[in-house]
């Protein structure tokens, strides 16, 4: 059974506990990559800026970034590295409002934004020629390809053979409530400040249509979400919104060789986001626990190595991919 109860990856012999493991390589790993943008126009008239990476392969990896990080995040530039120089053209798909430039919609990015992954990738097919697809996301772009491929809307590229999915909260009303802990309060800060800055663009883009009156009390991402995700995506509340996009749901329904890492010391995940029942009993989820690793952290060496996330998703992919 795809229950991988083994993980391959035993932690960094410098890198020791959650925190440490989660933030220094963000902080410390600091790399460029030759991106080319190309931007889409989507079913809804907004736009995505799509970063490539171009070597001329037969086959293609598209990246989905996490929570207000985008196709510059070091976590995407490592993994898209990695597999162009093993041969694969990279996708780094910034979601609405992360490329730079707000987007000309009402509605923002969200966890449940699977019409997006599906127009990014039938517009990959429809303009290119690659004879196969992987898809990769990590943490929000995690919970998002894993929704995608589930929840059975959409019919799946013929070339899409595998997938892979990092530092997954698939159990979005759980991990809002751990991420409000007072242990994670640097990183709920660090997303507030962001986001609500992005809000009071949006205020001033619409106006009348958003309300921020109180936004700078804003500290946790129920709050947030009851306030402006909801409202601005068409849900009816953030527990609305976490019941219908969260992926755990999904899972059951996958169909194409899927791996799923999540660390048992990520800070931001609850039990509940670490499904060992359902993965013993599937046959393409390839549910992945290593002890250590962090959220989206997984280094073996710093700064500027080779990560083991990237091997790991290569080595899966590969298998899949030939």
């Amino acid at each position: 059974m795809p229950l991988i109860s083994h993980s391959s990856f035993s932690g960094n012999s410098i890198l020791k506990g959650k925190h440490v493991e989660t933030v220094l390589p963000a902080l410390l790993r600091n790399m460029t990559v030759p991106y080319s943008r190309e931007r889409i126009i989507l079913s809804d008239g907004d736009f995505l800026d799509l970063d490539w990476l171009r070597g001329g392969h037969r086959k293609v990896l598209v990246l989905f970034h996490g929570l207000e990080g985008s196709s510059n995040s070091q976590y995407i530039k490592g993994m898209g590295r990695y597999f162009l120089n093993n041969g694969y053209d990279i996708c780094a798909v910034n979601f609405r409002t992360c490329s730079g430039e707000m987007n000309t919609v009402l509605r923002t990015y969200h966890t449940g934004a699977t019409d997006d992954v599906n127009d990014v990738l039938q517009h990959i097919v429809l303009h290119n020629h690659y004879s196969m697809m992987a898809i990769g996301g990590f943490s929000l772009g995690g919970n998002v390809v894993l929704k995608y491929l589930g929840e059975q809307v959409y019919q799946l590229p013929s070339i899409l053979k595998s997938a892979f999915a990092f530092s997954v909260p698939c159990d979005l009303a759980a991990s809002s409530v751990e991420m409000a802990k007072l242990e994670n309060s640097l990183y709920m800060k660090r997303f507030m400040s962001t986001l609500r800055t992005k809000m009071k663009h949006k205020a001033q883009q619409f106006k009348g249509q958003i309300n921020i009156e109180g936004i700078d009390r804003i500290r946790t991402f129920t709050a947030f979400d009851n306030m402006f995700t909801a409202p601005m995506n068409g849900f009816t509340n953030a527990a609305d919104y976490y019941a219908k996009s969260n992926a755990l749901q999904f899972l059951k329904h996958i169909t194409i060789p899927t791996l799923f890492v999540n660390a048992q010391n990520d800070p931001f995940l609850t039990p509940s986001c670490f499904p060992t029942e359902l993965a013993g009993k599937h046959s393409y989820l390839f549910l992945e626990t290593p002890q250590y690793g962090g959220h989206v952290g997984f280094a073996t060496r710093l700064p500027n190595e080779t990560y083991w996330s990237e091997l790991r998703a290569f080595e899966f992919t590969n298998r899949f991919c030939t």
